[in-house]
């Protein structure tokens, strides 16, 4: 009993899931992006959709910025994988569920997923349940950050290849890591073999969100903060991209949620768009 208590996912990580469920069953199609396979897996029970957020108006934009970034994310790493790239690393993987939705794409990458041990023991015995098993492509990969653990030590001996080249994401996670931290990440990141991309996340500071959303913005921070996982980090575009020229990659370029949202949702006549807030740095080696 005692492991099975400590085998939770982050709550985080199951509300972006319910979230891209979410899409699937109460928006509109066409989808930007189709995942009830991380509902599956979170097994909230009965009623779960009528959770505070969840709900289906005040939460839209979140819920359209959350289907926005694993769109773009999907289909980078479907591009890459067409291009020969065999390794794909998720830094805070949490309910991904790329492995188990597009089996075809994924049977050319070796997956490693690095998150929480707690996440990744909760995460292993539920796909198991489940029927998915656990691929030998797919590599979960357990490290313990708030012991300072080393994620790049772990990657390694779980059977990552530094010497090829490799296409890592990194969603989510920037705005619950100190500054610091994610400079020591860039930089350790810009020292993958040649080729490698990069994708990840990062918050805007208040000032640069969208008069529409930066109220619904301040409303969601007491409520990280009280669950454990404070907002800690935002940067402005030009501050991410110097960080990353910076950590010693060689070309950096800013994905700004507004062209998400004019490349996914420009034709919709539901109204649904992304809020502001979250955008993306892509950088290469």
């Amino acid at each position: 009993m005692a492991d099975e208590q400590i085998e939770v996912p982050d709550s985080t990580a199951v509300r972006v899931a319910l979230w891209r469920a979410m899409h699937v069953q109460i928006d509109a199609a066409p989808h930007v992006f189709e995942d009830e396979a991380g509902l599956r897996l979170a097994a909230p029970g009965e009623g779960w959709r009528s959770r505070p957020d969840m709900d289906p108006h005040g939460t839209s934009g979140f819920r359209a910025a959350v289907v926005a970034r694993a769109r773009f994310i999907e289909d980078l790493v479907v591009d890459q994988a067409g291009h020969g790239i065999d390794q794909y690393v998720i830094l805070g993987a949490g309910l991904d569920t790329f492995a188990q939705r597009r089996p075809e794409s994924a049977s050319r990458l070796r997956i490693f997923e690095i998150d929480q041990p707690a996440t990744q023991a909760w995460k292993r015995r539920r796909l198991i349940e489940l029927g998915y098993g656990i691929p030998d492509r797919l590599r979960l990969v357990p490290v313990d950050f708030e012991a300072g653990g080393d994620w790049w030590q772990q990657l390694s001996a779980a059977g990552f290849d530094p010497g090829r080249p490799a296409v890592v994401v990194c969603t989510g996670v920037t705005v619950y890591l100190t500054k610091t931290a994610t400079e020591a990440t860039l930089r350790r990141l810009a020292g993958l073999a040649p080729g490698s991309t990069l994708a990840m996340t990062f918050m805007l500071p208040a000032e640069l969100i969208d008069d529409a959303d930066r109220a619904a913005l301040e409303e969601t921070k007491p409520r990280a903060e009280a669950s454990g996982t404070p907002f800690i980090s935002f940067y402005t575009p030009q501050e991410m991209l110097a960080l990353a020229r910076t950590a010693g990659f060689e070309d950096a370029r800013h994905v700004s949620g507004t062209l998400l949202a004019t490349r996914y949702f420009a034709d919709r006549t539901d109204g649904l768009r992304p809020s502001s807030g979250e955008d993306l740095l892509v950088a290469t080696v």
